[in-house]
């Protein structure tokens, strides 16, 4: 396989393919930083974790979306982002300010000034126009003097489209154009970071792409957003996909690579792979453990001809290789080592309890289906 074959079969193997950040890192220069989040609920029926020990950040100017099942923690997790609850242990820093440190008063205007936040309920009032609507959050933060707030509140519904129906309560209109009043409402105080909650939640797929389409020129003109959706087909057309299940973060380089799997199968392989490093240019027999399972998460992993050197495939993070794959390199003579220029980061699960995870789950097995049997096809490389 020649070189443009080979970053033909990329392209295509990850077509949705986004920017991931390290699972188990924030950077300190990241615009919002999460760091070992619990929250715990209590009731009379006993204690429950919604979030356990969840670690994420967020760069300036990304779109990152926010997927998980009903229960999974999705809520809670944005209620932490916007300072509307607590966590119990752990702390959530936006710019310079650890934002659960300051008083219920400061934090309202804070977030006020800083954060734009859409619900799935749009939460209009109904008695408002849709201009007034726009205008309330400048009156309660202040921070628009008032002689602007009505030419502000008007650009911004020109921008979604409502210029031409401002003077209408939001029952006059479609759900639709709610949303888009609502995010409109959002804007008003020009905050940097907008988080919307199944913001399309309501909407027919029509509206639901306007407002996505709305969402990606904000990105354009510099916004950050966080977005809560059940909606894959929405998530893959965002810049990062967090995926969450049982209040813990999936790992994003396992989510890529198996994306056919069950969130149970990829949080148990999250839970049981373990970080390796190979140096530039170092085999892969020298890891310490004979794998059953690798993911690549960072730099390159070489797949080539040991006899002629001619036939080379790399693969980048996001790729896999099962115990069939490694078989099946063996028996045609090639090798696998780390990139040359920067060696390569892994995950890897050791063979006996990979061939043990399959036996006992049988669900992993669907999400595994291209190991082995299809190798050639996969990665064009015959006997």
């Amino acid at each position: 396989m020649d070189s443009e074959q080979a970053r033909t079969w990329q392209v295509q193997r990850f077509a949705q393919r986004q920017r991931f950040l390290p699972s188990h890192t924030c950077q300190e220069e990241s615009l919002i930083q999460m760091k070992e989040i619990v929250k715990v609920f209590e009731n009379a029926a006993g204690k429950f974790t919604a979030l356990k020990g969840v670690t994420a950040c967020f760069d300036a100017g990304e779109f990152v979306s926010i997927v998980g099942k009903s229960g999974s923690g999705k809520s809670t997790l944005v209620n932490m982002l916007t300072g509307i609850d607590h966590p119990t242990s752990g702390s959530v820093r936006v710019g310079d300010t650890y934002i659960h440190q300051m008083s219920e008063n400061d934090m309202s205007l804070w977030r006020g000034a800083n954060l734009g936040i859409v619900f799935q309920f749009f939460q209009l009032v109904p008695t408002l126009t849709l201009l007034e609507n726009v205008m309330l959050p400048m009156v309660l933060v202040e921070r628009i003097p008032a002689a602007e707030r009505e030419t502000r509140a008007q650009a911004l519904l020109e921008m979604v489209g409502l210029g031409a129906v401002a003077e209408k309560l939001p029952a006059a209109v479609s759900g639709g154009q709610q949303q888009s009043a609502a995010i409109a409402r959002a804007l008003a105080n020009d905050p940097p970071i907008l988080i919307a909650d199944e913001p399309t939640g309501n909407l027919d797929t029509r509206s639901a792409d306007e407002v996505f389409d709305l969402f990606t020129r904000l990105i354009e003109q510099g916004k950050t957003i966080l977005m809560v959706t059940h909606d894959p087909q929405l998530a893959r057309r965002t810049t990062r996909t967090l995926l969450l299940s049982d209040g813990e973060l999936i790992n994003p380089w396992i989510a890529a690579a198996f994306p056919e799997m069950g969130h149970s199968q990829l949080l148990w392989l999250t839970h049981q792979m373990k970080p390796a490093v190979l140096g530039r240019g170092a085999r892969l027999s020298n890891l310490e453990m004979a794998p059953g399972l690798l993911v690549v998460s960072g730099g390159e992993l070489v797949i080539g001809d040991a006899r002629h050197g001619e036939r080379e495939i790399q693969l980048e993070a996001g790729a896999f290789l099962c115990a069939e794959d490694l078989h099946t390199i063996a028996e045609q003579g090639l090798q696998v080592s780390a990139g040359a220029a920067h060696g390569c980061e892994l995950l890897a699960l050791d063979e006996a309890a990979f061939s043990a995870w399959l036996q006992h789950d049988r669900a992993a097995e669907a999400g595994l289906e291209r190991c082995g049997s299809d190798f050639n096809l996969r990665w064009g490389m015959g006997v």
